[in-house]
């Protein structure tokens, strides 16, 4: 019924055509997602708010940012690109958030949350500057509100003097429920009417920031939706606004309402559920570990279960902790716990431990306290693109002192380097992708800084591989050159940091080839090419290149962007 709608058309809509369009995109967005995997809950919540938002202004012109930006699916499905939803997070097609590159109606990249009103902030002031007519917009969730960013940009509102719409889509979820006290407050400010004068009372602390605050109203109405925003524009003449309304995630899709943790990200069609997830090696071997220690403790930035710690939060609710989106508190509460006898566990996808790296370095090593850091979703990720590939993680903490840093090579070597960690007494961080696919056989004693060789070889060549996915290839590798006659060495380089200068010096392969799920620069091969600056030997570096890596399949981007078996093999052969 309604095709490649634009804005022109959608203006000119009876509420009535609004509302029938508002079950048409929730359709689609059902029907892309089902078919290409993506972010399911939070999009069909958003669709009302969304279509009022372009029926009331008028977007590229005006600007809206939305935070982390998963969200983001209807305004997609509202600016051209519609056709173009049957390629979402398929390689070279749709993002699944906000790109500049793909849309004049994307006007900044999202991915992690509490950038938006930063973001706001700043595409506001440089409107002022140059004598700019448009508004500019924040759609930020009740999840990501809990940020601290969030506050840093909003005390710079009154010193930058300009005006700018925050709108809060309270639907009390991130990717977990949400928690902390930011949220009790938006509940209260949810109350019923009758409960208004102390609404009012609290909802002054926006004023104090240079905010008027109007809400809270239902955010699926789409009638209602219209009315405020028109309202609002107006005053963003004058003024900055902040918008409080709530939502239902999974709007619609009865599934989704019932279960919005579980959709609130979900893979393509109905795929196989690998045999085993790392996160779930973490929940038991961590639990188990509790049992055996009062001083044990979980720590986790909203993303309980997809890390795998429900069994932990369940079984030992007083020493696991929820702090919401806030990587950087989170990184510095274990820091302090273990000042004081704690042995904190803190789990985090690769791409979100990026915010902690100042914490890292100051809080938790410069102090040399014991914190495990438990780094999920490590390597390419796959279809949510540049801003989740968790390629970087080596490259930032291998030079920073007293780190220890492992990658297990597969979930059995996992659990016991988690065994291994709960007397270790030093700071360390464990690595790992979200799926087990691969064994490699018995574990040997977990010490820092050892190795195992895995394939004995002919003396020519050794490929020091870190990870499961970098020794499923170098595997791979070494059948293919032992096709040319070559048999090579396969060892499974488990520690980057500190590296095992025994089995280095002794190693009488001249050819060292490296392999990791990692960017080459400043990652595990730089540090074997450094060891070995001043010796007869030749060093080959295969990790990403050095480019942000788009969306897509693990596998092909591994082969594209640098890891590919064939590629490996090649080097092996023609360099031996």
């Amino acid at each position: 019924m309604f095709e490649n709608i634009t804005g022109a058309q959608l203006k000119s809509m009876s509420l009535g055509g609004l509302t029938a369009l508002c079950e048409e995109l929730r359709k689609k967005i059902i029907k892309y997602v089902v078919q290409n995997g993506g972010h399911l809950s939070s999009n069909l919540g958003m669709v009302e708010l969304t279509v009022a938002l372009h029926y009331v202004f008028d977007f590229p012109k005006d600007k809206i940012i939305f935070d982390v930006g998963h969200q983001c699916y209807t305004h997609k499905l509202l600016s051209g690109r519609e056709d173009g939803f049957t390629t979402l997070r398929k390689r070279g097609g749709l993002s699944g958030f906000p790109k500049r590159e793909e849309s004049a109606f994307d006007c900044y990249n999202t991915g992690h949350a509490g950038t938006s009103v930063s973001a706001a902030l700043g595409i506001a002031k440089a409107r002022d500057l140059s004598g700019g007519d448009y508004d500019v917009i924040a759609v930020i969730g009740d999840g990501s509100f809990n940020n601290g960013l969030v506050y840093e940009a909003f005390n710079s509102l009154k010193p930058l003097k300009t005006n700018i719409l925050v709108i809060i889509n309270d639907n009390g979820m991130s990717i977990s429920p949400t928690v902390g006290s930011m949220h009790e407050y938006l509940e209260v400010l949810s109350a019923d009417a009758e409960e208004q004068y102390h609404k009012n009372r609290r909802a002054g602390i926006f004023e104090k920031f240079g905010f008027e605050y109007d809400g809270v109203y239902d955010g699926n109405d789409l009638a209602v939706m219209i009315e405020r925003l028109k309202e609002i524009r107006e005053k963003l003449k004058t003024q900055s606004v902040i918008l409080h309304v709530l939502t239902k995630k999974g709007k619609g899709y009865s599934f989704c309402e019932e279960h919005p943790e579980a959709t609130h990200g979900i893979g393509a069609g109905k795929p196989s559920v690998p045999a085993v997830e790392y996160s779930s090696v973490l929940g038991e071997k961590l639990t188990e570990l509790g049992a055996k220690d009062e001083k044990i403790v979980a720590v986790t930035a909203a993303m309980t279960g997809s890390l795998g710690l429900n069994p932990f939060f369940e079984k030992y609710p007083e020493r696991a902790f929820d702090v919401g989106i806030c990587e950087e508190h989170a990184t510095i509460l274990c820091a302090s716990m273990a000042a004081e006898g704690y042995k904190p566990y803190y789990a985090v996808y690769s791409t979100f431990l990026q915010r902690s790296f100042d914490e890292i370095i100051i809080d938790i090593c410069s102090q040399n306290l014991p914190v495990t850091i438990c780094i999920d979703r490590a390597g390419i990720s796959g279809a949510d693109g540049e801003t989740h590939q968790g390629v970087f993680d080596l490259s930032f903490l291998a030079p920073v002192p007293n780190l220890t840093v492992a990658v297990p090579k597969d979930k059995d070597e996992f659990a016991a380097m988690l065994e291994f960690s709960k007397d270790y007494g030093k700071p360390l961080a464990i690595r790992y992708p979200r799926a087990c696919t691969h064994s490699f056989g018995p574990v040997k004693k977990v010490e820092a800084g050892t190795w195992e060789i895995l394939k004995e070889g002919d003396g020519r060549a050794a490929i020091l591989a870190c990870g499961e996915r970098a020794i499923a290839r170098a595997f791979t590798a070494a059948e293919k050159a032992e096709k040319s006659g070559v048999r090579v060495c396969i060892i499974n380089a488990r520690f980057v940091k500190p590296l095992d200068k025994k089995m280095l010096d002794a190693l009488k392969e001249s050819v060292i080839i490296t392999v990791e799920d990692n960017m080459a620069a400043g990652g595990f091969g730089s540090l074997i090419a450094e060891y070995f600056a001043d010796a007869k030997k030749r060093v080959k570096v295969f990790g990403y290149a050095d480019s942000f890596i788009e969306q897509g399949g693990i596998d092909e981007l591994m082969d594209d962007y640098g890891l590919s078996a064939e590629s490996i093999a090649d080097y092996i052969i023609k360099s031996v």
